[in-house]
């Protein structure tokens, strides 16, 4: 059976099921050097045979495709590096993905790693790469045999349990690279020398086994690679720049807030922290009341029936906190807004006059995150919100977004984000909602974002299961990515709490809601603001703007004294 594959230029080519990659590609126009190639959007190594056709282009070195490849394969040289050094029967291999910025692999061996380890095992990786062992890649089908292959090389607990949580009838296949093999579905690059020696082992954590606490402790060594040495050293100094600025050091230092030991996840805000929490909050109130917001207030504390309403007694019981019962009630703490805001809604009988209904709220609520994924303000268990949530018809959809859209870029162009990333996440899988309602909803998003100018990208299957959604990233002053701001249409909550309102000709009906946050929270907000100023915040969020010094105290201590008064009613 023939392949069809669509090149980018637009032509079609035809090749037979199970044609090599590296067959295909030396076939391909602009595929000189390549690593891999794309078909669909999927990987295809030129380790591979081709099972399905499709719009097919190549992965060269210099893009970001071709740099995930990379990584791969050096997860894969490093494992190499570690047999070789301490001993193929000394170590086990559980995983070894790419992640953000580069890759680890995890490891059961008895040897303790240090950071004394890393430099050995770097060197080790770099004759690996100059040796240029060329990879192969070899496939077995059905759980049998793949366990089989692993028996045979050693030992392989790790792996077979892999094996054992895929599908029956599953093809496997295993990657090689001279002594060393391993279990793997790819993609890699056609040889250890295309690794390049542009990496570098970062450092050693422990990790559970697939992340439950309750199985064995691995070792993980961290690492990431590039290209080009420059790009690394640019890399390298962007992290030391990172780590000057980071905001737990300069909260304590700048007396900001502080982290009590008495409450995990949760920051004490110190007098000049307020004063920069207060100047948020006080433009962000400004911004709304211009924008006809309305403010809200909503019990931190709801019965359990709510809970079990939204679903989260079923699916998100575990992030939250209950109080003991109290009179036969169960009160849980608030993870989101939503639910009150709901409620206010339903105050009264609704008109489409009233609509659309902006309501807004610095809501506190609270979430059970885990001790280890913690991170100063940027991960917390108690955290404010600038929540709103718009009631709208169908008909307004449109126009509130393209509100939204603009009060987004408005409020990030105040602390010079200017590059600002758009996605458009679209209905995924399993949802709630008719197709017609998910395809004006998604048609209205699109709309907007092509109205804005501004480049987007589509985020196939990414939205919630009540909506679709634009999610917002931005790059700060050292070209960090962060995820902030949200706009989620919503079909859900209004059938989930009996929504609706009188429309023109008298009948009932349901609004669409739409939630946003465009800071995301004030206690990530604030702690990305610290790291992207240094510290230096901008003269308007300042907690000093003006020391009034006086040279002789005796003399000009009355005229300092009135200074400062008239700075104060100046509003400084």
């Amino acid at each position: 059976m023939d392949l069809e594959f669509r090149l980018p230029d637009g032509s079609l080519r035809r090749y037979p099921a199970g044609t090599p990659g590296r067959d295909i590609a030396r076939d391909l126009p602009g595929a000189s050097g390549a690593l891999a190639l794309l078909v669909d959007g999927e990987y295809l190594d030129l380790h591979s045979p081709a099972r399905k056709g499709g719009a097919l282009r190549p992965v060269l070195p210099g893009t970001e495709e071709g740099l995930e490849v990379v990584r791969h394969t050096a997860a894969h040289v490093m494992a190499q590096a570690v047999a070789r050094l301490f001993g193929k029967d000394a170590v086990e291999f559980a995983i070894g993905p790419v992640i953000d910025e580069g890759f680890y692999y995890d490891f059961d061996i008895e040897h303790a790693f240090t950071p004394e380890d890393l430099p050995r095992i770097e060197e080790e990786m770099r004759r690996i790469v100059r040796e240029d062992l060329p990879l192969s890649r070899s496939e077995v089908e059905g759980k049998d045999a793949a366990r089989a292959r692993l028996d045979a090389s050693g030992k392989a607990e790790f792996k077979k349990e892999i094996v054992r949580d895929l599908p029956d009838g599953s093809v496997f296949s295993f990657y090689s690279q001279g002594e060393f093999t391993d279990l793997c579905r790819g993609p890699h690059v056609p040889s250890t020398g295309a690794v390049g020696e542009a990496f570098k082992l970062l450092s050693v954590a422990g990790a559970y086994w697939r992340g439950d606490e309750k199985r064995k402790m691995l070792q993980r060594i961290y690492a990431t690679a590039f290209f080009r040495k420059e790009e690394l050293d640019e890399w390298v100094r962007l992290k030391e720049e990172a780590k000057r600025r980071d905001h737990r050091v300069l909260g304590r230092e700048l007396g900001l807030f502080k982290f009590p030991e008495a409450s995990p996840g949760a920051a004490i805000w110190l007098p000049k922290g307020m004063i920069c929490w207060r100047e948020l909050e006080r433009v962000i109130r400004e911004k709304l009341d211009a924008r006809g917001y309305v403010e809200v207030r909503t019990p931190v504390l709801l019965d359990s029936s709510v809970w079990k309403v939204t679903g989260h007694m079923d699916h998100y019981r575990e992030n939250m906190y209950f109080l003991e019962k109290q009179e036969d009630r169960l009160f849980g703490m608030k993870p989101m807004n939503c639910p009150g805001s709901a409620m206010v809604f339903q105050e009264g009988l609704r008109s489409y006059r009233e609509l659309p209904l902006r309501l807004a709220e610095f809501g506190l609520v609270h979430r059970n995150e885990k001790s280890g994924v913690l991170g100063g303000l940027t991960r917390v268990r108690s955290f404010v919100q600038d929540d709103a949530h718009v009631y709208c018809t169908p008909e307004q959809l449109e126009d509130e977004l393209r509100d939204l859209v603009a009060f987004v870029r408005e409020i990030y162009g105040l602390f010079g984000f200017a590059d600002i990333r758009m996605y458009l996440a679209t209905r995924p899988a399993s949802s709630t909602g008719t197709d017609a309602m998910w395809r004006n909803a998604e048609e209205a998003i699109g709309s907007v974002l092509r109205a804005s100018g501004a480049p987007f990208v589509m985020d196939p299957g990414g939205g919630a299961f009540y909506g679709p959604k634009i999610d917002f990233k931005v790059l700060d002053s050292i070209r960090r990515e962060w995820q902030l701001a949200t706009i989620q249409v919503d079909f859900s909550l209004p059938e989930k709490f009996d929504l609706d309102y009188v429309a023109q000709d008298g009948t009932r009906k349901r609004p669409v809601v739409i939630h946003r946050a465009i800071l995301g929270s004030f206690e990530r907000m604030f702690g990305i603001l610290v790291e992207h100023f240094a510290g230096a915040f901008p003269l308007w969020l300042s907690p000093e703007q003006v020391r009034v010094v006086p040279v002789s105290e005796e003399k000009q201590a009355d005229a300092c004294r009135a200074a400062v008064a008239a700075l104060r009613a100046a509003g400084l």
